[in-house]
């Protein structure tokens, strides 16, 4: 780790090299902004999370309620690629060991009402204990999903 690498791109290869000894080459891939990552190249923790899909997580997230399943789930699909967002989906999920479900799901509504669903919102929540406290112009509707729409708008009542 750590070490400085010399790389070699041709038209076709890319090939890394650690003090003149090929260490690996890859096929070149011309899709703009594409990973292009051997699995065996990948560090341990993200090997350990290719185990895991999506829909495992998100139905773990619906075991502590259905505020933090549309959470886990809007924070796998915020990210380009589903892996990237494992890892807060997992700790997220893992606020209910610390804080419990129950204050989990509240601070999760919580997020979703206020349109910041994600692992930092709800955890700053849970440690100061804001989860509870009420919140001005609540909007709800039947699936908690609706409420994570990406919107800047501010409303009617702004200007008012």
């Amino acid at each position: 780790m750590g070490e400085a690498l010399w790389c070699r791109a041709t038209q076709h290869t890319v090939e890394l090299f650690h003090k003149g000894k090929r260490i690996t080459s890859h096929v070149r891939s011309f899709v703009k902004y594409a990973y292009s990552t051997h699995p065996e190249h990948r560090p341990a923790s993200h090997r350990a999370h290719l185990e895991w899909t999506p829909s495992r997580l998100i139905n773990w997230g619906k075991t502590v309620g259905p505020h933090t399943a549309a959470v886990v789930e809007h924070v796998i699909r915020s990210k380009p690629h589903p892996e990237q967002g494992y890892r807060s989906a997992l700790g997220l999920l893992r606020l209910s060991d610390r804080f419990g479900a129950a204050r989990l799901e509240r601070a999760c509504e919580r997020a979703i009402v206020m349109r910041s669903a994600s692992y930092r919102t709800v955890k700053t929540m849970l440690k100061m204990g804001m989860e509870a406290a009420p919140v001005f112009d609540q909007v709800q509707t039947q699936d908690p999903a609706d409420n994570l729409g990406a919107t800047n708008v501010r409303g009617r009542r702004y200007y008012n």
